[in-house]
């Protein structure tokens, strides 16, 4: 079963976009641009070569390579070029122009052949509804990432014996990033560029139901308690920044609303939603980082965010906003934009709940733009019911960076060094917080600096800070932590950049006592490029670190390497219980062709008995994939 709501406006778009390339073909292109198969060069290549190649073809490392742009359909690039994170690089294209680049990228979507005929037998599409053991990203409202045996229906005495039970792969993908709802017999799955959230029988993977989102997908899933006549809501957000409510057992759309805060501005959804009684919290992402590296963008205009919403209508209940709307401050770039401030302190990672305070503690990433606002870098608890600050904590003060700041030569947009640390070191991590043994508490949260904070959940004063290696905008921690008892647990990134030797590089995964913040284990990755590996990944012997969020599942700790190596490591002692190159070729269920590649984001979960992991993330030069694996105890 399908619902397709978005399927018509594609087709609008994509239509509207042939026509104006048919409008250039009958131009006279230049001589020196690349010819197809007839000897005639693609107009949207001309615009391509000139306008984007230069960042895209490994100018900057955050911007998708031309192989992620062509896995994107007409629609999530003409969204991107107009209304998204392009726009201002993309605002002195001519209708034209955009039209033909839309054209020559556009992934042709793939039809939904490859979901029919891996549907499931009509005596297998119930869906399940009595638990939800992974009912979102953090597991729980603290965002412990920590399953117990029973949650997971996995003992730490098999997780060293794994194997690949089935593999699914998705046309036109080539990275997957989210984490999905779990019950007891269905993995509800984001699956990326695709577009689709899929209703997936966890022991089999076959297809109970599917909903076309009408956009590439994004952030992770997140399921609600019941709510009125017994009502779950499914949550799921797109590439657009919109939000999708679906009745779970049928895959219907129950509501959609925008999540955007402020018009105009380029929104991202990237945190995971969190459901809690009749609310839902969402993080907006929003801050011209792309955008500044336009030398004649007015930068910069975003600024984070986090919505409430009623989760049965999807009405806006209250907003907070980082800092007030961008204003002229009266300076002018090198180029002669002006410019505007504050901006920035997005919130890209997730919320995390406090019940007995009814706090929400979100954390925030740099600022882009002058003037340096205190709420960048930050730990902050907002009042679940109002929306109001209770206390924050900036970590780091004076960062504000944006993509004019990459590379040797920095651009107009980039503040100097007088001006701003410029160091890029946001909170992607959500702030977990963990009661110990002896009652007392811990909110702890990794940042991209390399540091793990401990506060105290009561004010936002410091408990005990550690700092692991040089962190960067690359570096650090990027995506959280994970606690197991009276361990907090954090992965490592460091990539071995130029002019720095092996010895001194500190990515790998870090285990600290939550109550005094004594460092414990340790275990540093080391590049592996044998056996084929260099020439599967092609980053290998540079980017080894552990970048995705890790989870606990009865003392084990599964983690992923950039590399596409997944681990198991027991949480005493950090031993390696089980490790799985998943960078190979895999036969899939669905009939797709899947390889996998880097193991990042939200990409790795369990429940019913199962382990998943999403492998492939092709951003920051990282090595493109397009498979889900689904691990289970060998018998």
């Amino acid at each position: 079963m399908t619902n397709s709501p978005g399927l018509a406006r594609r087709l609008t778009l994509l239509a509207a976009g042939m026509v104006y390339s048919s409008l250039l073909m009958a131009q006279t292109p230049s001589t020196d641009a690349p010819a197809d198969a007839t000897g005639t060069p693609h107009p949207g290549e001309l615009v391509y070569q000139t306008i984007c190649a230069f960042c895209h073809a490994g100018g900057d490392a955050r911007a998708p390579s031309l192989r992620t742009l062509q896995s994107m359909t007409a629609d999530d690039l003409y969204y991107t070029l107009t209304e998204g994170l392009m726009s201002a690089q993309a605002s002195g294209l001519s209708d034209e122009q955009r039209a033909a680049v839309i054209d020559y990228l556009a992934a042709e979507r793939a039809d939904n052949a490859w979901i029919t005929r891996n549907l499931c037998s009509d005596t297998n599409q119930a869906v399940s509804m009595q638990s939800f053991p992974l009912p979102g990203a953090g597991v729980d409202l603290n965002f412990s990432r920590n399953l117990s045996a029973l949650q997971a229906g996995i003992e730490k005495s098999e997780l060293g014996n794994l194997e690949l039970a089935w593999a699914m792969g998705f046309p036109n993908v080539a990275g997957l990033r989210s984490s999905p709802v779990i019950s007891d017999n269905t993995l509800f799955y984001p699956a990326g560029a695709t577009g689709y959230l899929l209703a997936l029988d966890t022991q089999s993977g076959c297809v109970k139901w599917s909903y076309d989102a009408g956009a590439a997908l994004r952030a992770s899933a997140a399921i609600s308690e019941p709510q009125d006549a017994g009502q779950r809501y499914l949550i799921i957000t797109d590439e657009q920044a919109r939000l999708h409510a679906l009745d779970p057992a049928t895959g219907q759309l129950l509501w959609q609303v925008s999540g955007e805060v402020d018009a105009g501005v380029a929104t991202r959804l990237t945190g995971a939603p969190l459901p809690f009684e009749n609310k839902l919290y969402v993080p907006v992402s929003a801050s011209g980082v792309a955008r500044g590296a336009d030398a004649d963008h007015e930068c910069c205009d975003g600024r984070g965010a986090v919505t409430a919403l009623d989760i049965t209508t999807g009405e806006r209940l209250w907003t907070y906003v980082t800092m007030p709307p961008a204003t002229y401050t009266g300076a002018v770039n090198s180029a002669g934009a002006r410019l505007r401030g504050p901006s920035g302190a997005p919130i890209w990672s997730s919320p995390s709940l406090d019940v007995k305070r009814r706090l929400l503690y979100i954390t925030t990433g740099e600022n882009t733009s002058l003037p340096a606002t205190d709420t960048s870098n930050a730990i902050i608890a907002l009042d679940i019911d109002s929306g109001e600050v209770r206390w924050q904590f900036q970590a780091i003060a004076n960062d504000v960076w944006n993509m004019a700041c990459s590379g040797r030569n920095p651009g107009p947009n980039c503040p100097s060094p007088e001006d701003s640390i410029r160091k890029d070191w946001d909170f992607g991590s959500a702030a977990t917080l963990v009661t110990l043994p002896d009652g007392s508490e811990r909110l702890v949260a990794g940042q991209k600096s390399g540091h793990i904070w401990a506060l105290n959940p009561d004010d936002g004063k410091v408990l005990w800070q550690h700092r692991i290696g040089e962190g960067g905008a690359l570096g650090g921690n990027h995506w959280g932590i994970a606690v197991d008892g009276s361990k907090a647990l954090m992965p490592i990134s460091d990539p071995n950049g130029a002019n720095r030797s092996d010895d001194v590089i500190r990515s790998g995964i870090y285990a600290f006592d939550l109550s005094s913040g004594e460092a414990g284990w340790e275990y540093r990755a080391r590049p592996d490029c044998d056996n084929g590996r260099a020439d599967r990944v092609a980053s290998c012997a540079q980017r080894y670190g552990f970048s995705a969020m890790p989870l606990v599942i009865d003392g084990a700790l599964v983690a992923g390497n950039i590399d596409g190596r997944l681990f198991v490591f027991d949480t005493n002692n950090g031993r390696i219980l089980f490790e799985f190159d998943t960078s190979d070729v895999f036969e899939t269920v669905n009939g797709i062709e899947a390889r996998g590649g880097s193991i990042d984001a939200h990409s790795i979960a369990a429940g019913a008995g199962m382990i998943f992991v999403g492998s492939g993330y092709e951003r920051f030069s990282q090595q493109a994939g397009n498979v889900l694996l689904a691990f289970r105890a060998k018998k």
